[in-house]
């Protein structure tokens, strides 16, 4: 009922007094207090924007004081598959050969919010969290629903990794004292593709998995490991089960036949091509040229299509778990101080910090904690954990691509320095005014003229800004 007023965030705020009793309890409170703004978008990433916006035409307007340069990059997509930043990665490199720029680093203005119920700091992040996506194409057994111990099925597989990975500590990573959320679902389902009585063969579901320090191939090892679990948990189950059946119908048990078995994608696929040789380059070639004519066809879903393709080829037809990455991946930004540009930044943002009067409590952390276009500022070096990655994203290089080598060769620390507010994404989305009007636009400008004075007078400096 106040859709009109969605984008309107004075007159939304006056609208929502008028139906305050309506609103949780803390909203009613920020309400109450007259000193937040509402607005969907305002607090992610509209007051970002309009922050860097404002000191880049500050700063025009005193050009002859001022030493350097500042890119500002708006970039669009970041929540879905970040096609802005992938897209401006190859420019910044590009931009820099042309000008004969030296990058001393890339700021973000993302929101920021309270970390945890009652947490009153504010923050500024030196780093960013990484994301990988894995993901398991689970083959079963399918049967007749009067035939129950007759097969095996994919979704109970598919429920047990669930319960072992979904929301588990034990996959958290904790550097210097940070720690990343565990995995969650982002999506569970069976692939058949109609109602019928007949079980689900085939299952899938992946995992918004984030680091800190874990490498593509680590988080393989220990998703394979979760799988293997998983799948030894329900052949288990499955035995204790049809044990009780039996002796409640009087009828003689015999253990289950079911075997656990989990590989990754890059296993399946050498297992195939040992048996068909390099006839499997040419089937999936034709069928990823196929696939890409449509457009329409989500990145995720063409990566298990290019699973389910690359499985049926194969002679083995047992029940089995082959994991997987779906797109996409960022990879994490751990700013250490080790490098002279890493110190900079590190000296850069301090400062700001020290010298902005503020009766907010600003408090340092070494990892934006949401997923952000942060992350394409830099790229492992390590080629096995490229292959890692390459050899089991399926449609990696096809529909899925990275400019990792770009991405390499900025090997820039980050930082985010943003807006503070609450319910991003939800229609009482808001921000706390003066901490975003006025304290975060004082800290960005002070970072950059910081950090371009801390790469020296003589050579040619430069700033990314991106939003």
């Amino acid at each position: 009922m106040l859709e009109e007023y969605a984008n309107k965030p004075y007159e939304l705020t006056g609208k929502f007094k008028e139906i305050a009793n309506t609103l949780s309890s803390e909203t009613q409170k920020d309400l109450a207090t007259g000193d937040y703004l509402f607005g969907r978008g305002l607090l992610d990433m509209k007051t970002g924007n309009a922050i860097i916006i404002a000191l880049m035409e500050e700063i025009s307007k005193n050009l002859e004081n001022f030493s350097g340069n500042i890119i500002y990059a708006a970039v669009t997509d970041e929540e879905a598959n970040s096609a802005g930043m992938l897209a401006m990665v190859p420019e910044l490199v590009k931009i820099r050969a042309e000008e004969k720029f030296e990058y001393v680093g890339l700021i973000d203005t993302d929101y920021t919010t309270s970390e945890h119920e009652g947490d009153e700091n504010k923050y500024v992040y030196v780093g960013a969290v990484g994301k990988l996506m894995p993901s398991f194409y689970i083959v079963g057994k399918e049967t007749h629903v009067g035939e129950a111990f007759n097969g095996l099925d994919s979704n109970q597989i598919a429920a047990a990794i669930t319960n072992r990975v979904n929301v588990n500590t034990d996959f958290c990573d904790v550097v210097d004292g940070e720690v990343t959320l565990p995995p969650i679902t982002l999506k569970q389902r069976d692939l058949k593709p109609e109602y019928s009585v007949q079980t689900a063969k085939t299952s899938t579901l992946f995992f918004n998995y984030a680091t800190h320090s874990s490498t593509p191939d680590e988080v393989m090892r220990k998703m394979v490991g979760a799988a293997q679990e998983a799948f030894q948990s329900t052949v288990d189950d499955l035995n204790v089960q049809y044990e009780r059946f039996c002796g409640l119908s009087g009828r003689t048990y015999t253990k289950l036949p079911w075997k656990a078995r989990v590989i990754s994608y890059e296993e399946l696929y050498q297992k195939v091509k040992a048996e068909i040789g390099d006839e499997i380059d040419s089937i999936i070639k034709e069928y990823t040229d196929a696939m890409l004519e449509d457009d329409s066809l989500d990145v995720r879903d063409f990566a298990i299509k290019l699973v389910e393709k690359v499985h049926n080829l194969w002679s083995d037809r047992e029940p089995i778990v082959v994991v997987y990455f779906s797109p996409p991946y960022y990879p994490h930004i751990h700013v250490k101080g080790e490098r002279e540009i890493e110190k900079n930044i590190l000296s850069a943002v301090t400062g700001a910090v020290h010298t902005t009067e503020t009766d907010y409590q600003v408090v340092y952390k070494k990892f934006f904690p949401y997923i952000a276009d942060l992350s394409y500022a830099a790229a492992p070096s390590d080629p096995q954990i490229i292959a890692a990655l390459k050899d089991n994203t399926p449609g990696f290089g096809t529909k899925y691509n990275l400019p990792l080598a770009e991405m390499g060769e900025l090997d820039l620390p980050v930082l985010n320095i943003g807006p503070f507010g609450k319910d991003a994404h939800q229609f009482t989305e808001r921000i706390e005014k003066n901490y975003s009007f006025k304290v975060v636009p004082e800290l960005v400008y002070k970072t950059i003229m910081n950090l371009l004075g801390e790469a020296g007078a003589i050579r040619q400096k430069t700033v990314l800004s991106q939003h």
